[in-house]
């Protein structure tokens, strides 16, 4: 057995010497691959993994720069994308860069929208702000006020103190990849603040939503419809209530068209102590993603 072993080991040793010359195949390692190989790996990583394999050496570097690599992580319509936030597409970037471009939160429409891709699934996510919304009553302070905090990516939020008839209304158009798409309301029952600090949240003024649900409906132009209801109960948190779903199919439009509202229109009570934030879009495959504050 120790024989036929040694024989092995003389034969493989002799193979190695003919193929390669003097140099051993035991010394062989990740850097010497050829740069094509190494970019056909890092292709089926994510693009958070890509970064992470780009130091390991300079072939792995080199592929992690290469359009064909970057190429699959970007939208299929990312020049749509691009155009829509940027106002242009910008000339002469790698793909890297253009992911890079795509990946950091980009606001546009004056600040009231964000976008933004995955970085683990390269989906597109977006944002509106409330001051993005057509809000009832939003221009009388006796209702409504803007609230600056830093728990918001648009850092203000919409605060009600009280009123009879609640509509919420928004509106987009974007140039979405085909995929099924999720709409949440990002709310609170309760003012934000901090106290030495720490944060608190004052819900001395919630009162309302307890009695009957609000209702979340969303429209599409190509006949999409949903509606659902929810009663409003959790006190103190940011919650992503869930509006509906829309899917995106190919078409020859190169942007869809969505119309969302939220409402409690029932005059026989007042309500009031609502934070709202915003109106969030995420794949569907990526809502889990969402935080609670």
């Amino acid at each position: 057995m120790g024989v036929a072993h040694s024989d092995l080991h003389n034969d493989l040793s002799s193979s190695s010497s003919s193929c390669f010359g003097d140099r051993n195949l035991t010394k062989l390692g990740l850097g010497d691959l050829p740069e094509a190989c190494v970019a056909m790996i890092v292709e089926n990583l994510d693009p958070v993994e890509i970064c992470r394999f780009s130091k390991l050496n300079r072939a792995f570097r080199g592929a992690s720069w290469a359009d064909c690599v970057w190429e699959s992580k970007l939208p299929p319509n990312y020049r749509d994308v691009l155009e829509k936030i940027l106002g242009g597409f910008p000339e002469n970037l790698q793909k890297r860069d253009l992911y890079a471009c795509l990946s950091r939160i980009n606001s546009f429409d004056d600040g009231t929208k964000k976008v933004w891709i995955d970085k683990r699934s390269s989906g597109v996510c977006l944002s509106i702000s409330a001051k993005g919304l057509s809000i009832t009553g939003i221009d009388d302070r006796r209702y409504w006020s803007h609230i600056p905090t830093d728990e918001s990516r648009f850092s203000s939020v919409a605060y009600l103190q009280q009123i009879w008839w609640f509509e919420v209304d928004g509106e987009i158009d974007f140039p979405f990849p085909v995929g099924t798409y999720s709409i949440f309301f990002r709310l609170q029952l309760g003012r934000s603040g901090k106290w030495f600090g720490r944060r608190v949240c004052n819900t001395e003024q919630v009162h309302g939503w307890d009695i009957k649900p609000v209702r979340f409906q969303l429209w599409t132009e190509d006949g999409q419809y949903s509606s659902s209801q929810c009663m409003l109960t959790e006190r103190g948190n940011w919650i992503h209530y869930h509006a509906g779903d829309f899917i995106v199919r190919e078409s020859n439009r190169s942007s869809t068209k969505i119309k969302f509202s939220m409402t409690q229109i029932d005059c026989t009570h007042t309500k009031g102590g609502l934070s709202l934030d915003s109106v969030v879009v995420y794949p569907s495959s990526c809502k889990g993603q969402l935080k609670r504050f």
